[in-house]
Order: structure tokens, then C-alpha cells, then sequence
């Protein structure tokens, strides 16, 4: 049979999906997409409201991952990037850290930052080196503990643990116990340390849309959801059921597959909250923390900060509420507005958007960086995608694509020599 004539089906136009199907392409091959919404991205969306760039969730790219590096043009997604530090809001005052390393206006705040001791300050520096001289093969085979556990191990102080490391990895990992395996903290710190934390100029949804515009031979079919998927059979909502010679699975494979429900991935949820402001309580383009333990808020953000493709008339801030702690709707709002009043000085803002994201990461552990074509194979025709494949990252995402497409061209190999 030729190439073209192959069914070959990816379920989800998410960055995995997307990616999947670029490798397929290169070989020969031309995918169709089952897309269950209106547009690409899964995850990783943007809606504009009232001129104002919204990313469903506050996100960001990391340069240094390689698996961006090969397949993202950075100069085409025209890239804004956020200083390495943090405004942290700590007794009504902003105490700015970063790596002065990296950015030298940042030397003098992170000295003389309420935050921390000298001795944490320079085992920050020793961790640094540790990470950078660690590859990531090396961090993915460590044994794993919790993040906290790591950091603990490392020397750091319980003040630094919670005026810098917890706020600031709880927004990543979107739990605020610092539970997430060390092996994600050390893979996420090397990448910080090693590239720039950036936000294309159009928001995070120009990622996924510029993966399409790199497609040739793929065919997406939007507003598509599938009901079920077996062994060479597709059986969509509306009851159509499409034959099926190979199908990738690029999004969460249990709702689908029968024998895996009892393997469905948990997932970490969390809240955005977008508002109008008047002016910017933070003068530098870095995240902002709140340390306190009892606040909702764990990080503000300011995309307005950064030059975007639309804006409104005023400021957006964004707020992420990692553990909403039952507090929902408008009460959850109204507590929101009341800690940016208390804890930044933030008296005068206008919700836009509330997006409460249940599954916003997967649940992970004995967290891999790659896996091999072979294993990402269930069945003689399905094969699975996506970050829950390997950990919650973009990086992730890519990797996990390109292996389940090489797993079906491996399949193929010996037809087509």
C-alpha cells in the first residue's frame, strides 16, 4: 500500500498531536487529526477579551528545552522575556531575588533581599553549578523524592523554602506542598538556568498555531470528539465510526480505551483569574510572590509587562490560585481581590476572565525525560502521546509525540524499504 493511502489517526490537536503529526509527515505519511474543540492547542489556548492577550492559565516557554529548540522557530513567535527573579510580598514590601548571573540589575535587590540568609544565597549559586554540570538522562535516573525533601537535603533554610521555593515552584507545579518529584524540580531549575522563561508576543496559543502552519499533508477535523477507540476502529460522539490502520492517542488515553480506566491519570487543577488595573505594582517584568500561608493567591503576573500583539486601554494582572481551598465563584473572586488589596497594595481591579482548569497537570511519579518508540505502543495500532506519558512540561509534550510517531514508523519500517 502507498504511504498516502495509510489511515493513520491522531486523537488531539494538542503540541504532542501537532507534533506527532509533523513526524509522520516527514516520512511520508499524511495524518488526519481528530480534534474534539474549534481550534488547536488542547492545553495551551489564548482568547482575547476586550484587547487583552488571555492565556488560559498562566504559562510560559522555556528556551533551553531542547525539544522547543528543534521544533519552534523562537525569532517567528517573536519571544518577550521575564527577568529570572521574583517580586516576593513579604510584610507589605517587594523584596526582589533573581540570578544576577543572568541579569545584573538584579544583583543589588537579591543582596539585600529580606530573604533568606547569605548562606542560602550561596548555596544558591552551588546549586547552579550542580544542575548545570548535571545532563538530564543523569536527573531522570535519580532516585526520587519529594521537592521539598530535596531542597531540605540540599541545606536550604525553612525561610527560603518558604518565602522563595515554595511559592515559586507551587505556581509550576500547581501543588503547594512541594510534593512534585525532585526529578521535575532539578529538570525545570537546569532549565531556567540554561535558557530564558518567555511568552510569545501573540500569547502561548502561537505555539500549537505555528506547529500547524509547519503541516503540509495533515488534515484536521475540529468540533470531533471521540467516543471510543479499539483495534483499528475510531467510534466518534455523533456514532460514526472510522476504520482506522494505525491511531495515536495525544491526549489523556483512559476516557477512550476501555482496558485503561482503571489507570486514569489524576490531574493538579488551579485557578486564573485576569483583571483590569489601573497601574503595575511590580516595575519589572517578574513574576510576583505571596509567601503567606493562609493567602489563595500564590503568584500575580503582569502580561502587560511584556509588548503583546493586543492590549487594552489599561494593566492585566494575572492572579493563579494553586489550591483554591474550596473557595469557588464569586466568593473565590471577591477573596482574591480582598489578598491583593492586603498583601500588594493592589485596591483598584476589574474581573475579565476566571478560568477555574481542572486539569491543568497530570498527577505524575517515577517521572521519565524520553521514552522509546517501542514503548509507546499499547496495542498492534494504538499508540500513546502526550506530557502524561513522561512529565507535565511542553518539552514534554514534544517528546512524547515524536516517539509514538516513530513507534508507528517503526511498525512500518519493513514495508516501505
Amino acid at each position: 500500500m502507498d504511504k498516502q493511502n495509510y489511515k493513520i489517526h491522531i486523537v488531539g490537536a494538542g503540541v504532542s498531536g501537532l507534533i506527532a503529526a509533523r513526524v509522520l509527515e516527514q516520512n511520508g505519511f499524511s495524518p488526519i487529526i481528530l480534534e474534539a474543540t474549534e481550534r488547536v492547542g488542547g492545553r495551551v489556548k489564548t482568547d482575547v477579551i476586550n484587547g487583552y492577550q488571555l492565556d488560559r492559565g498562566f504559562q510560559v516557554l522555556l528556551t533551553a528545552y531542547p525539544a522547543a529548540k528543534k521544533y519552534l522557530n523562537f525569532n517567528s513567535l517573536e519571544l518577550q522575556r521575564i527577568l529570572p527573579g521574583a517580586s516576593i510580598f513579604k510584610n507589605k514590601k517587594q523584596h526582589i531575588i533573581g540570578d544576577p548571573l543572568r541579569d545584573l540589575s538584579l544583583l543589588f535587590s537579591t543582596l539585600f533581599a529580606n530573604i533568606g540568609t547569605v548562606t542560602d544565597k550561596l548555596k544558591i549559586l552551588r546549586l547552579n553549578t550542580t544542575l548545570k554540570n548535571t545532563s538530564l538522562s543523569e536527573i531522570f535516573a535519580t532516585k526520587e523524592q519529594s521537592t521539598l525533601a530535596y531542597l531540605k537535603n540540599f541545606g536550604f533554610s525553612d525561610g527560603m523554602i518558604r518565602d522563595f521555593f515554595k511559592p515559586f515552584f507551587s505556581g509550576i507545579f500547581l501543588e503547594d506542598q512541594l510534593e512534585t518529584s525532585s526529578r521535575m524540580f532539578q529538570f525545570v531549575y537546569k532549565m531556567f538556568g540554561e535558557g530564558d522563561v518567555a511568552v510569545p508576543k501573540g500569547g502561548m496559543e502561537e505555539i500549537p498555531k505555528q506547529l500547524v502552519r509547519q503541516l503540509q499533508n495533515t488534515s484536521i477535523q475540529y468540533n470531533t470528539a471521540v467516543a471510543s477507540i479499539n483495534e483499528k476502529e475510531i467510534l466518534l460522539a455523533n456514532g460514526t465510526t472510522l476504520e482506522s490502520d494505525f491511531t495515536i492517542v495525544a491526549t489523556e488515553p483512559s476516557q477512550f480505551i476501555s482496558n485503561l480506566k482503571n489507570q486514569a491519570t489524576e490531574w493538579h487543577s488551579c485557578d486564573t483569574l485576569y483583571f483590569e488595573t489601573d497601574t503595575r505594582k511590580i516595575n519589572k517584568k517578574l513574576i510576583g510572590l505571596l509567601p503567606e500561608t493562609d493567602s489563595l493567591i500564590n503568584n500575580i503576573f503582569y502580561p502587560t509587562s511584556l509588548e503583546t500583539k493586543t492590549s487594552g486601554t489599561k494593566e492585566l494582572l494575572s492572579v493563579t490560585v494553586v489550591n483554591n481551598k474550596g473557595v469557588t465563584g464569586k466568593e473565590l473572586v471577591n477573596r482574591v481581590q480582598e489578598e491583593l488589596s492586603k498583601y500588594c497594595g493592589i485596591t483598584s481591579c476589574a474581573l475579565l476572565k476566571h478560568y477555574h482548569i481542572p486539569m491543568s497537570l497530570p498527577k505524575l511519579s517515577e517521572l521519565q525525560y524520553e521514552v522509546r518508540p517501542s514503548e509507546t505502543r499499547l496495542t498492534e495500532t494504538i499508540y500513546l502521546a502526550g506530557d502524561v506519558q513522561l512529565n507535565g512540561s511542553l518539552n514534554a509534550a514534544m517528546l512524547a509525540g515524536e516517539s509514538a510517531a516513530l513507534g508507528v514508523l517503526e511498525n512500518l519500517e519493513g514495508l516501505f524499504k
